[in-house]
């Protein structure tokens, strides 16, 4: 059961404190109302607790569900007791048949709502349910696909978002507190043109995205998820026209081509998308195995600010914007020309003009070089730093 402490005497459920579905007819014995305890109240507490950001059990989040996928699939998943399961574990705790238990996986990796990959340090197979965010979210969106299906939960995610930000904004303070204990959701990688190499200052491992392709034999390219689904919600992105410009990596890149929700493509091609993603203004993210940027990274994101899903949860005012930084920009104050250009293209408005000069806070700089590669007087540079966290809390929304 996913619990959110607040502090010592304040703690809420967020999987018990909305009951979907309240029972409609005089006999309080509705058929609906006995499929959503049964089945999709379950499944749904599976699926939440699989993820990485709490989030209340509501009728959005059944009615997303009920939309990808079947009541069948919906019993299944409710037997994740914990978000990874082997097929040994998952036989015992199904009783299916295992040519049964093959068909009903086969079916939810397709599907986008269960991931089989083999663990790294075992070999064995495994197969972990996807949460909301990230997780379901990311694979309805992968394909680009355009569907009234599509466009249903397009915005079921956006009423989910309003919903989130409408719970962080009631317990605000509260919710900070505990949200500082999370890990970064991404790490930040620099626009590698960006990065100075000389004896004061080195590029560090791996924070070229160049290193980060050429570590993998497999890399698949698919969809931006968060652009096609502001697409799909006729709000298009603002940044750039591109939507093919999100990578998988290693074990994700080959689950995602068997599944169909990607194509394999070169490192020389990846190189090139990236080098684009650079020059469009967006941000290069690297997401890790489980979020822990000691293991490998599994993908690599280029995102804006109007459409990118963590940018998106900080303005919004659902979640904070957490990342792992190297690097902060640095102006050079007696050669700026005031032209502002860096202060409309920083993702994260850390960038104020102060005394006729760009002024840049660096208590929220991600330090990802975008300002720096678009320039025009080349004032500005990336300055290498001890890796840091930049934690910055969710948007305070004033209510109208």
């Amino acid at each position: 059961m996913l619990c959110l402490t607040l502090k010592e005497e304040v703690s809420i459920d967020l999987s018990l404190k909305k009951e979907p579905f309240k029972k409609q007819d005089n006999s309080g014995k509705s058929t609906m109302s006995n499929k959503i305890a049964s089945i999709w109240n379950p499944a749904a507490k599976a699926i939440i607790n699989a993820g990485k950001i709490p989030i209340i059990l509501s009728d959005t989040v059944i009615e997303l569900l009920q939309t990808i996928m079947t009541e069948e699939q919906a019993r299944f998943v409710s037997v994740f007791d914990k978000p990874s399961l082997n097929q040994e574990q998952l036989l015992e705790r199904t009783g299916k048949a295992q040519a049964d238990l093959g068909a009903m996986l086969k079916s939810l990796m397709y599907g986008g709502i269960v991931v089989g990959t083999k663990s790294r340090t075992t070999g064995v197979q495994v197969y972990r349910l996807l949460g909301p965010f990230p997780g379901l979210f990311e694979y309805t969106n992968l394909k680009g696909e355009t569907s009234p299906k599509h466009r249903k939960l397009a915005l079921l995610f956006d009423k989910l978002l309003d919903e989130m930000k409408a719970f962080t904004q009631e317990h605000y303070d509260l919710y900070v507190t505990e949200a500082k204990k999370f890990p970064p959701v991404v790490r930040v990688v620099p626009v590698e043109e960006e990065i100075a190499v000389d004896s004061a200052d080195k590029i560090l491992p791996l924070q070229a995205v160049s290193e980060i392709v050429d570590k993998f034999d497999d890399i698949a390219l698919a969809h931006c998820y968060c652009r096609h689904s502001h697409d799909l919600l006729d709000n298009p992105c603002q940044t750039t026209s591109e939507r093919l410009n999100c990578l998988l990596l290693g074990k994700s890149a080959r689950f995602a081509t068997d599944y169909e929700f990607a194509k394999m493509i070169s490192k020389e091609q990846a190189k090139q998308i990236l080098v684009k993603a650079s020059d469009d203004g967006l941000v290069h993210k690297a997401f890790h195995i489980h979020l822990d940027k000691d293991l490998d990274e599994e993908a690599i994101c280029n995102c804006c600010q109007c459409c990118c899903g963590p940018f998106q949860m900080y303005y919004r005012g659902v979640a904070p914007y957490h990342c792992h930084a190297n690097y902060l920009a640095l102006v050079n104050l007696d050669e700026c020309t005031a032209c502002e250009t860096c202060i409309s293209i920083c993702p994260i408005e850390s960038i104020s003009m102060q005394d006729s000069s760009a002024f840049i806070d660096e208590t929220s700089c991600i330090g990802c070089g975008v300002c720096v590669h678009h320039c025009p007087d080349q004032v500005i540079r990336l300055l290498q730093t001890e890796e840091r966290q930049v934690f910055l809390p969710p948007k305070r929304i004033t209510k109208t």
